[in-house]
């Protein structure tokens, strides 16, 4: 049938996706662990320095997966892979990338940390699963972690907002005084305050109810909308 090379290499692309996104968040894994045993706490300071470049290459090609649900070749839920895209690019280009004071706190080490180690687990599956491939290990690890992990990396984010709030303030980045004939200014620590809102609020409201559709089988096969909300870290 006609449709079968198509089907094939759409298959082929998305494995070949997935493989350079593990291979990019498996080198900053693999950097923060040796980093971190060579050099101890010292290396917590500098790791944005280190593995930021790979960090931001990799999270500017996961603005392909919009692209992929969009089209049609991935069938994940879009509204949650959408967030969780969009957090992390905000959290990181907006927040992290643009005050370098920041830049040497541990919460983003401890961020980095979260992001890579789920992102390791997460291509793997999707790697294997593309395949037809299901390891109950892995599936299980899979979905263990984003439950186990889902908190501390909402946590991490909040905390990397309200970190760099005093930097905002003071710096006045991003900050915008309208000129004549208007009257208001757009400041951005107010859009960033309301941003937590919006994070926190968005984040119980999914984990409520993915907690409420919970059912898939052994081997990861959804059955709900489980694997779309959990995978909004």
């Amino acid at each position: 049938p006609p449709l079968l090379p198509t089907l094939f290499t759409m298959n082929m692309y998305l494995f070949l996706y997935d493989l350079m996104q593990f291979c990019g968040h498996s080198w900053i894994f693999t950097n923060m662990i040796i980093r971190f045993m060579t050099f101890g706490r010292e290396s917590l300071a500098d790791t944005f320095h280190s593995i930021g470049f790979v960090m931001r290459l990799c999270q500017l090609l996961s603005l392909l997966e919009i692209l992929h649900i969009l089209i049609g070749i991935d069938k994940s839920c879009l509204l949650p892979r959408f967030l969780q895209i969009t957090e992390r690019i905000i959290v990181l280009f907006v927040v992290i990338n643009s005050q370098e004071e920041v830049q040497g706190k541990y919460v983003v080490c401890v961020l980095f940390f979260l992001w890579n180690l789920l992102d390791v687990v997460r291509y793997t599956y999707n790697m294997l699963a593309r395949m037809g491939i299901y390891y109950l290990p892995l599936t299980w690890l899979n979905f263990s972690l984003c439950i186990l992990l889902y908190p501390l990396s909402v946590l991490a984010k909040g905390f990397a907002i309200c970190v760099s709030l005093p930097y905002f303030e003071s710096f006045g980045t991003y900050s915008i005084k309208l000129p004549f004939p208007f009257t208001f200014s757009i400041y951005f620590p107010y859009i960033l305050k309301m941003y937590l809102l919006v994070l926190f609020a968005g984040k119980y409201l999914i984990f409520q109810k993915a907690g409420s559709q919970h059912n898939w089988d052994a081997y990861g096969n959804k059955k709900s909308n489980l694997y779309c909300a959990f995978h909004t870290l």
